[in-house]
């Protein structure tokens, strides 16, 4: 049982409802606005375009869950998506299982990392993973020399641009994590200590939870899906680019918060994460359409975050 305090891992349909409400009239508006939104081939493009920042953002619920925050996960994309490009150009004849294990390990290095400096040194997760951010960024241009990693197996372009009945395979890989990230945080006693220890980290401590371990677990969990997220980018642009992920992070976090997950911890669900990747990749598809400039899409979507936020924030009072 978790302790005293905390938020037992179970859904919430009030805010899920909400959100889901909000993207119903998001798709309806632009079904309107523009007659190619609602096609199979628009729909299934933004599955696709969707799949990248959701699955960032499933490993970002974990840890919001926790009241922490993870900056480095777009820096994680770049190195990640390097570290498995430059193993896939290896003369192992196992060289495509090897450079995707490459890149999920270097992500779950990464985050155990930020992990072990938030736990054991004290410092606050804000700036052990800022810090972070600037020195993954920096390796990955280090180590490139500020050039892409070209000429990678033909095969590897598969991940990205295959299809299983018509549905993109990172839509497919999206489902997979989402279902799995779901049954951990609602079905395990992992998932309840998760909850807890963003409820109430005292509690859970004094219950006998191990906060620490958890805390470098869902940094970890956290790291690796970004990773994951890294390799199917790099499939899709055929190389690993030292520049990717830029940016990566506020579409993450953006997701995850508009999705109803407090940042004070202990409160949401993948599901409304899901469903607030969508709303906004929807936003952004439907933008295009509509032929908006760029710089104010990202103005809207900060926006979209700040009155997420305000939300939060007054809930709590």
């Amino acid at each position: 049982m978790p302790p005293e305090g905390s938020v037992h891992p179970r859904r919430q349909p009030a805010s899920e409802f909400g959100i889901g409400v909000a993207l119903l009239l998001e798709v309806i508006l632009f079904s309107i606005l523009s007659p190619h939104f609602l096609t199979t081939d628009n729909l299934l493009n933004v599955s696709l375009q969707t799949s990248i920042n959701a699955i960032i953002a499933f490993g970002m619920t974990f840890v919001i869950l926790t009241a922490g925050i993870d900056l480095s996960v777009g820096s994680i994309v770049a190195l990640a998506g390097i570290v498995a490009t430059l193993a896939l150009k290896t003369s192992s004849p196992f060289v495509f299982p090897i450079g995707i294990l490459a890149g999920l390990g270097a992500g779950a290095i990464s985050g155990l990392l930020a992990g072990i400096l938030i736990t054991r040194f004290r410092v606050t997760p804000f700036i052990v993973t800022l810090a972070l951010m600037t020195i993954w960024r920096g390796l990955s241009f280090v180590i490139t020399e500020g050039r892409p990693v070209w000429d990678l197996p033909p095969e590897f372009s598969l991940l990205a641009s295959g299809r299983v009945f018509a549905v993109p395979v990172p839509t497919i890989v999206m489902v997979l994590v989402f279902i799995s990230s779901h049954l951990v945080l609602t079905r395990t006693r992992f998932g309840r200590y998760v909850y807890a220890v963003g409820g109430n980290p005292e509690a859970a401590r004094l219950a006998g939870i191990d906060t620490s371990g958890i805390l470098r677990a869902v940094y970890t969990i956290s790291g690796t899906l970004a990773a994951a997220s890294a390799i199917l980018l790099a499939s899709r642009v055929n190389s690993g680019q030292p520049n990717a992920g830029v940016m990566y992070e506020l579409d993450a976090i953006a997701a995850v918060v508009v999705g109803g997950t407090s940042l004070f911890g202990g409160k949401g669900s993948v599901i409304g994460t899901l469903i607030g990747a969508f709303l906004i990749g929807v936003l952004r598809n439907g933008l295009n359409l509509l032929n908006v400039e760029s710089y104010l899409q990202q103005v809207t979507v900060g926006l979209v975050i700040l009155l997420a936020v305000m939300i939060d924030q007054s809930g709590k009072h």
